[in-house]
C-alpha cells in the first residue's frame, strides 16, 4: 500500500464510505502481490516502518530481480537484498541501474540511501578483521534504514587499548552492535562500559572448539553485563535492523 492508497482509504473513512473497522482490517492486512513463487508484501512498510527485505540465498537471480521490481513498483524507494552472490548482484544491477553491491557483506541496496533521520548514532564494533563481512552487513543495513553509523573495526579484547582509545565514540552512541567470533568476549566488555542497548552478534569465526560460532553465541547469551541482547550467528542484518529501530524510537 502506497501513501496515496492510505490517504484514499482515510478519506473514505472521513466521508463515511468506509467503516472504521473495515479500514483497520485493510491496514492490518495490507495487500500482497502473488508472483507464484513469492507473495510480495506491499504493506510491510506501513506495519513495520521498512519495506520487505529480499533474502537472496536459495533464490534464483530472476526471482530476486522480480521481487525487487515489484517492491519498487509498489512504492518502496529503497530495497535491501541480503546474502547475494556476485552473479546474482550483477543480474540485479543489470535490471536496476541504481543498485549498489558490497561483495564483503553480500548486501545490495537498490535505490538511494535515505538521509539519516534517527535520533542518534549506531556504533558497529567488530572484534577482528575476519568479522567484517557480518559487521558490514549490520552497518549497511542500519544506514539503508536511515541511521547514522560509526564503525570501529579490529577492536577485540586481545588488544583492549584499541577499544578504549575510541571510548568517546562508544559513549556517544545511542545503540551499539558488537560483532565477534572466537569466544565472543567483546560484547560483555562493551556492555560493561555503556548505558545504552548493546546488540551482540556472534560470528562463525574461530578454531574447532568455537563450533562455527556456537561458543561465541553461548558466551554472549551468558554475558554478565546488563543490557546485552543477542541475535543469531552471523546475523548482521538482524542486528542492523534492530539497532536502527531502536535509534528511531522517541
Amino acid at each position: 500500500m502506497t501513501k496515496k492508497d492510505l490517504l484514499a482509504l482515510l478519506e473514505g473513512v472521513r466521508a463515511g464510505a468506509v467503516a472504521p473497522e473495515e479500514a483497520a482490517l485493510k491496514l492490518r492486512a495490507a495487500p500482497f502481490e502473488d508472483l507464484g513463487f513469492a507473495k510480495v508484501d506491499h504493506g510491510r512498510a506501513l506495519r513495520q516502518g521498512a519495506a520487505e527485505v529480499v533474502y537472496g540465498e536459495g533464490k534464483t537471480a530472476e526471482q530476486v530481480r522480480a521481487i525487487v521490481r515489484k517492491l519498487r513498483e509498489g512504492g518502496a524507494k529503497t530495497v535491501l537484498a541480503t546474502r547475494l552472490s556476485p552473479e546474482k548482484a550483477a543480474a540485479l544491477a543489470a535490471a536496476e541501474p541504481d543498485a549498489s553491491y558490497d561483495p564483503a557483506s553480500r548486501l545490495a541496496v537498490v535505490g538511494p540511501l535515505p538521509a539519516p533521520d534517527g535520533r542518534g548514532t549506531v556504533c558497529v564494533c567488530a572484534a577482528g578483521t575476519s568479522d567484517l563481512p557480518v559487521a558490514e552487513e549490520a552497518a549497511r543495513t542500519a544506514e539503508a534504514l536511515g541511521s547514522r553509523v560509526e564503525r570501529l573495526y579490529d577492536v577485540g579484547v586481545a588488544g583492549l587499548e584499541r577499544l578504549l582509545s575510541k571510548l568517546d565514540t562508544i559513549l556517544a552512541a545511542r545503540v551499539i552492535v558488537v560483532v565477534a567470533g572466537m569466544e565472543g568476549a567483546l560484547a560483555s566488555v562493551v556492555g560493561g562500559l555503556v548505558d545504552v542497548p548493546v546488540i551482540a552478534v556472534p560470528t562463525s569465526v574461530g578454531y574447532g572448539a568455537a563450533f562455527e560460532g556456537l561458543a561465541a553465541l553461548l558466551a554472549m547469551l551468558n554475558s554478565c553485563a546488563s543490557g546485552v541482547s543477542v541475535v543469531n550467528i552471523d546475523n548482521g542484518f538482524g542486528a542492523g535492523f534492530l539497532a536502527s529501530r531502536i535509534n528511531h524510537l522517541d
